[in-house]
């Protein structure tokens, strides 16, 4: 199975082609933005340390708040 989380630019870095994601709730991590044009700001989804997809903002809110429905009913 696999899974890929969308997540929000905070910053560029363009000799490594890489960007700092932020996931939401302190989750910061660093993806490869080779495949996908993007500017800080922008949504997109991350597969294996790769951002695959741009989204829009509404489209990356709306599946994020499902991951979070489904972490909240796992911890029950």
């Amino acid at each position: 199975m696999c899974l890929a989380i969308p997540g929000k630019i905070i910053e560029l870095d363009d000799t490594t082609q890489s960007a700092t994601v932020d996931y939401g709730s302190g989750t910061k991590r660093k993806a490869n933005v080779s495949l996908v044009e993007v500017k800080k700001g922008d949504y997109v989804l991350v597969h294996a340390g790769f951002a695959i997809q741009v989204l829009d903002e509404k489209e990356a809110q709306e599946t994020l708040a499902l991951f979070r429905e489904m972490l909240s009913q796992g911890e029950r």
